[in-house]
């Protein structure tokens, strides 16, 4: 399942819950947690069907022998869970509609924490009744609207179903409802540049354990690596523990973690008064989104707890009264965050957090503290995020990096605000690469040169592949546009889109000579000069390919629209009318599947170009606009400020386009707009007509 069709189900499950809520009488707070509830069901039934045959195979192997076990055991050994035949989801799907489906999944649920105990309390029972309120069939069409989810689906793509679903209900509830997610790219980019691998995880904050699953994420992904290499991993699992505030949230963190394979402990706690971990310098990494800039903590509350006061305590600039002694309260509390952070780490710990912007520059006693920690050598650095990341917050916000195992005493700071994919009107993203290309400037100052251009090698097999899957589909695309397009130069067009496809073999061909000479290479630091040469002689072959590619297919296109032109002239001399033809609307939809696979495509080649570009020695140096490692006399002359615009400096950029490349993308708007400028006034002389006759004014 491509991103395409795994967005789309996405898009048509919501759309299919959300429709069922409208026709009821249920808040998104009643709706979220029940249809959460049977998201995690199927999370469940997968990972059960997947380990069904081992489990049946080892059952009827020991059964009647001294190590005969009962089949539940089994099936905790093997994948976690042990589900009753009338918990499996199906069962639930094909009850007779005279059940009380409610009732079975109540029953289902019971069974499930039966024989997983970590879950007992847990998983949604009672809030199915509920939804029968107003519509008893409500729970069946929950279960029939999730059957869509395909039986092998990934517990990964079922991961992205289930954090959809929470941004939506994010969404839908507003500030309030969305305290408890963060959109899985920023977590992802936190991940990336912390580098969990193994040891203990602490979020204080945890909402519905995010931060855990995407950790664990990168825990396989890197030994998958690793394995393609060659090289040695550790087989050490991470093991989670969060905090949270909210029951509601508590619950949905530990179905979280429990459907996702994580080893840990969630409980109900107030970060501020409870530390029900004795978390003081215990964790080897800890990562949270904060509440932002509460201001009703009780100075009392704090000031006497080691995990708050070890960098200072943030306190108001005027002096308390003596009437008001006891009753002072911190006047922000994203210092105290930035303090429970610092002291929860272990000895080498490393730590992330989603910190307002305000926070980087803070005054007054929030400045004392800062200046404490980057004198502390704490600070690793410091990442400004584009607006509209969040659910929740229009603002951008900043993620701070701490790592007690510093190598150097300077700050890196990277500005990402003018990195992001816009996935709405309101809303942004980073893409997978974007992600990879951010995480990379830390791993280059680190010295890790080999991920630089492991990561370029990675774009160059990835569009090379797509390449090759766009250039089977130029053969159908070719016969039709010479169905449609008998003249001259249509044909002559088509000639010249075949025979650009051709230059195809010539790149694939450099591709596997390179891969040939890198092969075993990409791992050793002492290759890396020698293979980032390569890369970029390797890049430079494939920019001419898209220059006459696209070049080609715009032509086309104006081709394709004069003669949609000429059709619609034609029929207008005849009195017909001048609809698009159906020849001509499926290959215009072929041509413009074609535009869009073949810049999905380029686009692994533009990551390239933009990695070469900033960092062509592939080794890290600063870049104007992106990113500057600042030493302590260069944050010392800026007042100690953490904002990375005060040190990055700023770049325009250009859009890369040539004067004739914008003109001629100019005159194919200019055709369009004039293209459905006739078909309004065509519409509007249409329903005048039609109102005028309704009326008998015609």
């Amino acid at each position: 399942m491509n991103t395409e069709q795994l967005k789309q189900l996405e898009k048509d499950l919501w759309s299919a819950a959300d429709n069922l809520r409208a026709n009821s009488d249920l808040k998104s707070t009643e709706y979220a947690t029940p249809v959460l509830g049977l998201i995690f069901l199927k999370f469940a039934d997968n990972n059960y069907a997947r380990a069904e045959q081992a489990i049946y195979k080892e059952f009827t192997q020991l059964k009647g022998t001294r190590r005969e076990k009962p089949i539940e055991d089994i099936a905790i050994e093997k994948c976690g869970f042990y589900l009753p035949p009338h918990a499996r989801y199906d069962y639930l799907l094909n009850l007779p509609e005279q059940e009380d489906v409610a009732k079975k999944i109540k029953q289902a649920m019971q069974d499930i924490e039966t024989y997983k105990p970590e879950l007992d309390g847990v998983l949604p029972k009672d809030e199915y009744v509920p939804l029968t309120r107003t519509d008893k069939t409500l729970p069946a069409q929950l279960l029939k609207a999730f059957s869509d989810i395909p039986r092998d689906a990934s517990g990964d793509i079922l991961g992205k179903i289930y954090e959809y679903f929470l941004g939506n209900f994010a969404l839908a509830e507003g500030q309030g409802g969305g305290q408890f997610f963060t959109p899985t790219s920023v977590v992802k980019l936190m991940v990336e540049i912390i580098e969990p691998y193994k040891g203990t995880v602490y979020d204080p904050a945890c909402g519905s354990g995010g931060m855990f699953v995407q950790s664990q994420h990168f825990v396989e992904q890197h030994r998958e690596e690793l394995e393609a290499l060659g090289e040695h991993h550790d087989e050490n699992q991470l093991y989670v523990y969060g905090q949270e505030k909210t029951l509601d949230t508590v619950k949905l963190a530990k179905m979280n973690i429990a459907v996702n394979g994580l080893r840990g402990e969630i409980r109900q706690a107030n970060s501020y008064a409870e530390n029900p971990f004795d978390g003081f310098g215990k964790f080897d990494f800890v990562m949270a989104n904060p509440p932002f800039n509460v201001d009703d903590v009780p100075v009392a509350t704090v000031e006497n707890d080691p995990r708050f006061n070890a960098y200072g305590i943030p306190r108001n600039k005027t002096k308390v009264k003596a009437a008001d002694k006891g009753k002072e309260t911190i006047p922000n509390a994203n210092y105290l965050w930035i303090n429970l952070f610092a002291t929860s780490l272990k000895e080498k710990g490393r730590a992330a957090l989603v910190m307002a912007n305000s926070a980087s520059d803070a005054r007054h006693s929030e400045a004392d503290i800062r200046q404490t920690l980057i004198e502390n050598n704490l600070v690793y650095g410091m990442l400004t995020l584009p607006s509209n990341m969040f659910y929740t917050v229009t603002l951008p916000a900043t993620l701070w990096f701490f790592d007690k195992d510093k190598q150097d005493d300077k700050i890196l700071f990277i500005d990402a605000r003018n990195i992001f994919t816009q996935i709405d009107r309101a809303h942004r993203e980073f893409n997978d690469e974007q992600i990879q290309n951010i995480a990379v400037i830390s791993k280059l100052h680190q010295g890790k040169r080999s991920a630089f251009v492991r990561l370029v090698d990675s774009y160059f097999a990835k569009g090379m592949a797509l390449l090759l899957d766009n250039q089977q589909q130029v053969q159908p695309v070719s016969a039709q546009l010479l169905e449609v397009l008998d003249d001259e130069q249509g044909k002559l067009a088509v000639a010249d889109l075949v025979e650009q496809w051709q230059g195809l073999d010539a790149l694939k061909q450099s591709h596997q000579a390179y891969t040939q000479a890198v092969a075993g290479k990409l791992g050793k630091p002492g290759e890396v000069d020698c293979i980032n040469e390569a890369q970029h002689k390797l890049r430079k072959t494939f920019d001419p390919f898209f220059e006459s590619l696209h070049a080609g297919l715009k032509a086309l296109d104006k081709i394709v629209r004069q003669h949609e032109k000429t059709k619609a002239e034609a029929a207008k001399a005849e009195g017909k009318r001048t609809t698009t033809d159906r020849e001509t609307k499926k290959l215009k939809e072929a041509l413009e599947l074609l535009h869009k696979e073949v810049k999905a495509a380029e686009s692994y080649y533009k990551h390239i170009h933009w990695l070469q570009e900033r960092f062509p020695n592939a080794e890290y140096e600063d870049v104007s606009g992106l990113c500057k490692l600042a030493t302590p006399d260069e944050v010392k002359e800026q007042d100690y400020s953490l904002n990375p615009g005060r040190y990055v400096g700023v770049v325009i950029e250009e859009d890369g386009k040539t004067e004739e490349e914008f003109l001629s993308d100019l005159v194919a708007l200019v055709d369009e707009l004039d293209e459905l400028e006739k078909e309004a006034s065509k519409t509007y002389s249409s329903l005048m007509f039609n109102a005028k006759k309704l009326l008998g004014e015609q």
